[in-house]
């Protein structure tokens, strides 16, 4: 079945109470002792570690969101379950991370967040929730009907070139040997645009770290393809794909190509890579941007060479 304007909003709705109330869940464990353990994950430390509040999350957002599952005839997706595939032979599913960032969670940092996207089943995100429990912001979208900052239409703020291009990337990028070259690369290019400086942040999770690209303009935040499994999943790029695509922001893998949200063969990303960039894609005149992106599609062969 086609989702209508109206099922969407409705959607949109029920995702958006299910992501506040779950952040308020989090936010109760802030100075409560809870239990860490290592999960089966990618090869980082980010990928693996998961703990009761994430469990005790998924659990109450499945419950929130249960009724549309039999009303709209939908599947789920979701970190801490084993997917049943149900999401291939649906028209749509919810693509849930009940926690992003745990790892910073851990560490009481901000970067953690709650997503939700409802995806349809061509891997077009169709809604986009998230919800930043530290600073109390919603960000929301629904597929041709604009982007949402806590209730209010959103769009890119233009940067000025006394601002510094902002770098949020995870700590496994850290970690490769090409990092040095990439951000020295990008600050050259920071330098020649005008703008005063790089500006990196190191420690928050995938869906914060699309936020804060959007927050920040101008910013970009990716991950490189690579061989091993990893690379984030669908449910860490799911809802923010769609915020960028209602922004009019960039979101691709590394051939500049939509993301494939819905593979039948996994639901890593390692294969393609993310690039999430404040390029604007109806701004035609936007070269800086353009070549940006260009930089970032560049690294994989700095990656591979490394």
């Amino acid at each position: 079945m086609k989702l209508e304007e109206a099922d969407l909003k409705s959607l949109c709705r029920i995702a958006e109470e299910a992501a506040q109330q779950a952040g308020q869940l989090i936010n109760s464990y802030r100075n409560k002792p809870f239990t860490r353990l290592l999960k089966e994950g990618g090869n980082t430390l980010a990928s693996q570690v998961v703990t009761e509040v994430d469990y005790r999350c998924e659990a109450f957002i499945l419950e929130q969101l249960k009724n549309s599952l039999e009303k709209y005839d939908l599947a789920v997706l979701s970190e801490e379950q084993e997917d049943d595939k149900q999401r291939l032979s649906k028209d749509y599913f919810w693509c849930i991370d009940p926690m992003d960032g745990t790892l910073a969670f851990t560490e009481s940092k901000p970067g953690y967040a709650v997503s939700i996207a409802l995806v349809a089943k061509d891997g077009t995100p169709c809604i986009g929730v998230v919800y930043d429990p530290v600073n109390a912001t919603l960000y929301s979208a629904i597929k041709d009907q604009g982007a949402f900052r806590n209730n209010t239409a959103w769009a890119l703020n233009q940067p000025t070139k006394s601002t510094s291009l902002t770098l949020p990337c995870d700590r496994s990028l850290l970690e490769q040997t090409a990092f040095s070259e990439i951000r020295n690369t990008l600050q050259e290019w920071a330098t020649q645009q005008g703008y005063r400086e790089l500006s990196e942040i190191h420690h928050g999770g995938a869906v914060m770290n699309a936020c804060w690209v959007l927050e920040n303009p101008p910013a970009c935040y990716f991950k490189l393809p690579k061989p091993e499994l990893g690379g984030g999943c669908f449910w860490d790029f799911a809802a923010t794909a769609c915020i960028y695509k209602e922004m009019g922001a960039t979101v691709c893998n590394f051939k500049g190509q939509d993301l494939d949200l819905n593979r039948a063969e996994s639901s890593y990303m390692n294969h393609q890579g993310v690039i999430f960039t404040t390029d604007l894609q109806s701004n035609s005149n936007a070269v800086g941007n353009t070549h940006m992106l260009q930089l970032i599609q560049s690294f994989q062969a700095t990656q591979s060479t490394s």
